[in-house]
């Protein structure tokens, strides 16, 4: 611990001297501060925290997802073909990424929108592109999430293919998510969200990517994507 003055400082050719001491304490100095001069302590209370508890955990997440700027597709009939749902979603779209065992580059084909060319029509794979950067121009990424939170229209997504950038470089985003896996709250989705031991990695998201930090005018796309659909199954 010691005492430091700060220099001279010329201001407009005066000088103006700053004797202005400070302290250095490091963190073992003020961890010990600290119990010198706490007298009594207090066991950390047992109450269990409860979230939020909706009537309707379906319906709040749909119209929370909704409110964000993502849309749903809720009534998707049993046993519907996945690449027919993303076609419903977005028709016109061209590149494609994901490496769900589902989704098939000529099932895409097949679908695409009338009077589109379906050699036109690309399904990139993020387990098996050279690096993420060979994900640019994803016209859709498809996904599945694990957990939807009601609360706040979330859905975790655990990374379980090699290049995550697909969850972010795409313009637009499809979820495929089990509607007995939407859940009321944060503190019910903490309890159940898993990362593959693989990667290690998920993330939460909630709607497209949104900023308005630049002349305070709203920009969708700019960190992540510009539309994102859940479907749910």
């Amino acid at each position: 611990m010691g005492i430091t003055k700060s220099p001279e400082v010329s201001n407009r050719g005066l000088q103006i001297p700053l004797n202005l001491p400070y302290t250095r304490m490091n963190k073992e100095d003020f961890l010990n501060k600290l119990r010198k001069n706490t007298h009594v302590q207090f066991d950390m209370p047992k109450t269990e925290v409860q979230g939020i508890q909706y009537e309707d955990t379906l319906k709040q997440f749909i119209e929370m997802t909704e409110s964000v700027g993502g849309k749903v597709i809720a009534d998707a009939p049993k046993g519907s073909d996945l690449n027919d749902l993303v076609r419903l979603a977005y028709p016109e779209a061209k590149v494609f990424a994901s490496n769900l065992p589902e989704i098939s580059l000529e099932l895409l084909k097949a679908n695409v929108a009338k009077g589109g060319n379906a050699d036109e029509v690309e399904l990139r794979n993020p387990d098996t592109v050279a690096e993420a950067n060979d994900l640019n121009g994803t016209d859709v990424g498809i996904v599945r999430g694990q957990v939807g939170v009601a609360e706040n229209g979330c859905v975790w997504i655990p990374q379980t293919m090699k290049e995550k950038a697909v969850l972010f470089i795409s313009e637009y985003l499809v979820i495929f998510l089990k509607k007995e896996d939407v859940v009321n709250n944060m503190h019910e989705a903490y309890a159940r969200i898993a990362m593959d031991p693989k990667y290690n990695f998920g993330t939460f998201i909630s709607g497209p990517s949104k900023t308005a930090d630049i002349e305070q005018a709203l920009v969708m796309g700019a960190q992540a994507a510009r539309g994102v659909t859940v479907v749910l199954l």
